[in-house]
């Protein structure tokens, strides 16, 4: 089953880890979590904290153990087609998870989401389109579906990610579930 995937963190610097995850499959099912600092995590930055709005505070209070997340991922998610809009990020967060949690940091690996777009194009349009008609479509939803005000939370970025899935596939008729 496909998954759209979603880190917010605590910056964009080298040595930043993530705040918040969330996932969504494409049957709709979904799940976000705030994650506690692993001891070693001190990385802060108060402009990213301006965009997401998470405290730092806040998860020190209600943030679930790295491991309590990593394993439930590793559960969850394992043997799923996982996509994120920012895999270089998302990735970067993913395996820092994984690694303060005892996991392998490849235990779970993420793809661009705009390649399950591709492929649901692709397959909605059968032979009758090019790879470049194909690629502008997709990039004509993904113009379309552009939010006006970025949430900068991790769940609602996923779901715009399945949304936009959505839309593409519906282009041929393709069934895409509920949320």
């Amino acid at each position: 089953m496909i998954v759209f995937l979603d880190f917010e963190a605590s910056s964009l610097s080298k040595k930043s880890f993530p705040i918040e995850v969330a996932w969504v499959f494409e049957n709709g099912q979904s799940r976000s979590a705030l994650i506690r600092p692993a001891p070693d995590w001190t990385d802060w930055s108060p402009e990213a904290e301006a965009i997401h709005g998470i405290p730092r505070r806040r998860l020190l209070d209600e943030g679930l153990s790295v491991g309590i997340i990593a394993t439930e991922m590793i559960d969850a998610l394992s043997g799923h087609k996982l996509y994120a809009s920012a895999p270089c990020w998302d990735g970067k967060w993913l395996s820092a998870l994984l690694r303060a949690a005892g996991y392998q940091r490849h235990a779970l690996r993420l793809a661009r989401s705009e390649e399950a777009f591709f492929d649901s194009a692709r397959m909605a349009a059968g032979a009758k389109l090019t790879d470049a008609e194909i690629s502008a479509l997709v990039a004509t939803i993904l113009l379309k579906t552009e939010p006006v005000v970025l949430a900068h939370r991790a769940l609602p970025d996923a779901v715009l990610e399945l949304g936009r899935w959505r839309s593409i596939r519906a282009i041929g008729g393709v069934p895409t579930g509920k949320i």
